[in-house]
């Protein structure tokens, strides 16, 4: 078959090849839907947008955690759950994602929510007057938008008790290496004084 005849089955001048070709498109956008809704979450609903995205429903499903997300999620919504917190980079795995309605969770307003804060400032600034916080009591009921990085917390600044251990540990080991040095140090001044005289 040439380059020629393959143009001319192309542009059948019946239409035949049109509603073929437009079946093809169908099927192959119906497949596609099929792979991609089969990683929805379990407790949540997913439906193809023709834009080749998916719209994630998770609302009012006791949610106490964000499920594990399709790669292809352009609409999520999780309003109505029981989210208090978001981890850091939960939405980085999403680049298709444009909604987010995160509405009507019990949001505890500090270090952990930062993350979704600047999403939300990035993506859909006017959410996050949607957005109210259920504790601490200094930010309760108070829209996540108004909230300043003080009242969230001084989240760079906190130390992990761990580390505090280890660094008391240090202190205490810088001092008696201090103590030893001034010890010796003592000891060689006398014997030099004592071999003068």
């Amino acid at each position: 078959m040439t380059l020629a005849g393959t143009v001319q089955v192309l542009e059948c001048p019946t239409g035949g090849c049109r509603a073929l070709m437009i079946s093809a498109w169908g099927i192959l956008f119906l497949l596609w839907g099929t792979a991609a809704t089969s990683s929805c979450p379990p407790l949540c609903t997913c439906h193809v947008l023709e834009t080749l995205g998916l719209w994630v429903d998770c609302v009012g499903r006791g949610l106490s955690a964000l499920p594990a997300l399709p790669i292809h999620t352009r609409q999520l919504l999780l309003a109505n759950n029981s989210l208090r917190s978001v981890p850091p980079g939960a939405f980085d795995h999403l680049p298709q994602l444009q909604l987010l309605d995160v509405a009507e969770n019990p949001w505890h307003c500090d270090c952990s929510l930062t993350y979704l804060r600047l999403w939300l400032e990035d993506h859909t600034p006017e959410a996050l007057q949607h957005v109210h916080c259920a504790s601490p009591p200094r930010a309760t009921r108070r829209p996540l938008g108004q909230l300043t990085g003080h009242e969230l917390g001084n989240c760079g600044w906190q130390l992990n008790e761990p580390w505090i251990q280890n660094r008391i540990w240090w202190d205490v080991g810088l001092v008696i290496v201090a103590l030893l040095s001034l010890t010796l140090l003592a000891g060689l001044l006398c014997t030099v004084s004592q071999s003068q005289d």
